[in-house]
């Protein structure tokens, strides 16, 4: 399952909301409805881009490797998965747009069985025949790296939110998303210089 290209560093966080704000869903008043929508929403992230655009969402696979050590700047719910753990690393693709940047983690043997067609959106992999889910957003915060500022053609820091999935109580992944500004011309402006 490993893949022969090297893993980004986890960009770094500039600001982040407390947890407390983030599962109530207070979120932050100065993001619009539709960002919070984005942001701390339960529903599907690449189902979103794909009614906002109107494109499937290509997956470009920059990594699935074992995580030798989790580094500094992983969400602190990476810990409470079972070991060996695998990362996997992807840029969301909408027709020539790259509109996002995710990093989840997984235990090795629950990857293998949930993730057997590694380009295809998580979300698709995992209500495969249609079995229940639970999503619970955990963190919401502003990043910077200049891989993502290359990659999205835009300066930083860029939004970024970290949520589970959990199956009958049991938690399978934590999942990273960063959003590329790109996104405002569907959402509207949002704020990232002022925290």
């Amino acid at each position: 399952m490993n893949s022969n290209q090297s893993q980004f560093c986890s960009p770094e966080v500039i600001w982040k909301a407390s947890k407390e704000n983030v599962l109530s869903g207070k979120g932050n008043q100065k993001l619009s409805g539709p960002w919070q929508l984005m942001l701390l929403g339960d529903g599907s992230p690449t189902r979103h881009l794909k009614l906002l655009t109107g494109h499937e969402v290509a997956i470009k696979v920059i990594s699935m490797a074992r995580e030798i050590n989790n580094q500094n700047g992983v969400p602190e719910e990476v810990h409470e998965l079972e070991p060996p753990l695998l990362r996997r690393q992807v840029w969301l693709i909408c027709g020539d747009l790259t509109l996002a940047w995710a990093e989840s983690w997984w235990n090795y043997q629950e990857a293998a069985k949930h993730l057997q067609n590694k380009n295809q959106p998580i979300w698709k992999s995992l209500t495969q025949g249609r079995s229940e889910l639970f999503r619970e957003v955990d963190g919401l915060a502003l990043v910077n790296a200049n891989w993502l500022k290359l990659e999205f053609e835009e300066e930083g820091p860029f939004w970024s939110r970290h949520y589970r999935f959990f199956r009958q109580q049991k938690e399978l992944t934590v999942i990273r998303e960063v959003f590329s500004p790109k996104l405002e011309k569907w959402l509207g402006p949002i704020p990232r210089k002022a925290f």
